[in-house]
Formats: structure tokens, C-alpha cells, sequence
């Protein structure tokens, strides 16, 4: 997400994450941006004649926004420190974004109304780039570094890394076989030594199982481990 993408009305990921905050009334946190997740990812369906970078730059939002909401699901699991710098950054991100909007409201009236300013004293002067003051090109080149490193606060750092693909289906046919054949077991076992990335689809299988009454689940207290039953141990 190293830019927004302005097109007509179009403001990008960011606009509207801040979009449906606003809409919902909550303030900018973790938790409220786990609970504006599936409005913004519903919204993310319809962008899909859009250019390819404004899909990327919404995906780059959305994979923030579905590790916040599977955290906020499932807060046994333990984000990395890389990921919590993730889940810190998009919401400082998306503080400041709201913060220019505010101001570019008030900027933007007054840069119509004083678009240049003259000289007379330069009228007969070429058009280009002066100086007002003698710079020696050693220190250009140390303002320019630091105006650099103050700009790259602003944009993530980018890199490569191999994803391992999680096939939804695959899971739910893999938890109904093992439900089926031990008729009892538990949430904490079935992930014990996955991946999160694995346990968050896990869960989503599960859910299906239970939407279809193909399980039953017990849980005997908040965050407890939940209990899965096989429907067949009824029959």
C-alpha cells in the first residue's frame, strides 16, 4: 500500500476503511476495525474490473484487517511482533489519513483562491527553478537524505516471501473425517502445532460444520477449548 490511487471519487483502501467506520459511528481502534472487516471485504468484490494495482492495494488492506478480525475470534492465537507492527501501523495509518482529510476541507479553498503569486522584479526573467541564497551541492545532498528518510516513515517496507495456499474445502473434509472417526475431540487439538494462518481457516471449517449440523460443539467458558461431537454419535 505504498500510494492512494485518486480516481473521480475513488480515494483508495484507506478511504474507504474510513468510510465505513464513520458510517458504523466508531472510533479508529483494533477492535472496531475487526468489526468494519466484512463490510470492507463485501466492498472489495465489487472492485473487480478495477486496475490491478487498486485490487492490490485493497488486498494489502484486507489481509491487515482479516489477521486483526481472526485475532479478535480467536484471541489465543499469538501475533508475531512483525504482525503487531502490521495491526499498529494501519491504524496509525488510517489516525494521520483522517487527520489530512480533515484538513485538506480547510487547504483546499484557500490554494483556489491563491494559485500563484508574481514578482515584478522577475517579469523578465526565464521560467525555471532560482535560488534565493548560494547552496553548496554537499549539503543539497544531506537535506535531500534526510527529506528521504522522513518520507519513509510513511511507506511499509516492502519484500518477498513464499504463502502456503489454505484450501477452505480441503479443511472442512478434513475435520468432518476426523470428527466422524473418533466422535470426540476438541478445537485445541485438531490445531495443535499449525500454523496460524492454518488454525484461522480450521475455525472457518468449523463454522461451516456447525452451520450445516454436521458437528456439535460444547465450550464451557469464554476462550475455553471448544468441544466437537460428531452428530453421528447420536444416531
Amino acid at each position: 500500500m505504498n500510494y492512494e490511487l485518486k480516481i473521480g471519487e475513488f480515494e483508495g483502501p484507506l478511504g474507504k476503511l474510513l468510510e465505513l467506520i464513520e458510517e458504523k459511528k466508531l472510533e479508529i481502534t483494533r477492535l472496531n476495525l475487526a468489526e468494519v472487516t466484512a463490510d470492507f471485504l463485501k466492498y472489495l468484490q465489487t472492485l473487480k474490473e478495477a486496475d490491478p494495482r487498486t485490487i492490490t492495494d485493497f488486498i494489502a488492506v484486507a489481509a491487515k484487517l482479516i489477521l486483526i478480525k481472526s485475532h479478535a475470534l480467536l484471541p489465543q492465537i499469538q501475533l508475531s511482533e512483525e504482525e503487531e507492527e502490521e495491526v499498529l501501523d494501519l491504524t496509525l495509518r488510517l489516525k494521520l489519513y483522517k487527520e489530512f482529510k480533515a484538513v485538506e476541507a480547510r487547504l483546499k479553498p484557500l490554494w483556489l483562491k491563491h494559485i500563484a503569486y508574481s514578482r515584478d522584479y522577475l517579469a523578465g526573467v526565464p521560467h525555471g527553478f532560482y535560488l534565493s541564497e548560494e547552496l553548496e551541492p554537499a549539503l543539497l545532498l544531506q537535506k535531500i537524505v534526510k527529506l528521504a528518510e522522513e518520507l519513509s516513515l510513511f511507506f511499509p517496507k516492502t519484500g518477498s516471501a513464499q504463502i502456503k495456499l489454505l484450501n477452505l474445502e480441503e479443511k472442512i473434509k478434513e475435520l468432518i473425517i476426523r470428527v466422524d472417526k473418533v466422535f470426540k475431540t476438541s478445537f485445541n487439538e485438531v490445531t495443535r502445532n499449525k500454523a496460524k494462518s492454518e488454525v484461522v481457516v480450521l475455525f472457518l471449517a468449523l463454522l461451516h460444520l456447525l452451520k450445516d449440523n454436521l458437528v456439535k460443539i460444547n465450550q464451557g467458558g469464554k476462550f475455553s477449548d471448544i468441544e466437537i461431537l460428531s452428530v453421528k454419535k447420536d444416531e
